[in-house]
């Protein structure tokens, strides 16, 4: 069955305009990346939103929700914003019992070159065949339950809120 990639926007497709000196958005960079890792995989990809977490309102929320529980993909890898990808994890997980939902997303926008988002789209691509079914993020190489685990602002890293 083919893996849905839903897209939020966030960080991974932000781009910089020139003219303005600031980062925006125009389109998404996940068919590039998917294309420039050599994904052989079925995927089929959604834009949703084009917007930086931060943004987010319940009602966004509720669209990647509503979405989540519509496609007939059994897996779905989000790409989303860090500021706020656990918030929507928790409101996914509370929805979306029967499917296996990774999101993901990026520190440095992908254009950049030197970006995660490439890495870290791969590994939830692998992540979402793995795990069972629940919601998780997968960031930095790793995989997290979406209750366990937050954004260290200091490091740039997500981290286990666990100990040890």
């Amino acid at each position: 069955m083919p893996i849905r990639v839903f897209v939020t926007g966030g960080t991974f497709d932000k781009q910089y305009n020139e003219i303005e000196g600031r980062l925006s958005f125009h389109s998404t960079h996940v068919e590039d990346v998917l294309e420039r890792g050599r994904c052989k995989l079925d995927v089929k990809v959604t834009v949703l939103m084009m917007m930086d977490s931060l943004d987010m309102q319940a009602s966004d929320r509720a669209q990647i929700v509503e979405a989540c529980q519509r496609c007939a993909e059994q897996q779905v890898v989000i790409t989303h914003g860090t500021d706020t990808m656990v918030e929507t994890a928790a409101a996914i997980a509370a929805a979306v019992p029967e499917k296996t939902v990774v999101l993901t997303g990026a520190m440095i926008p992908f254009v950049f070159g030197s970006s995660d988002g490439l890495f870290n789209l791969g590994s939830a691509l692998s992540f979402v065949q793995l795990l069972p079914v629940g919601v998780y993020l997968a960031m930095n190489g790793r995989w997290f339950a979406w209750n366990d685990v937050r954004k260290n602002r200091e490091l740039g890293v997500f981290e286990s809120i666990s100990p040890a």
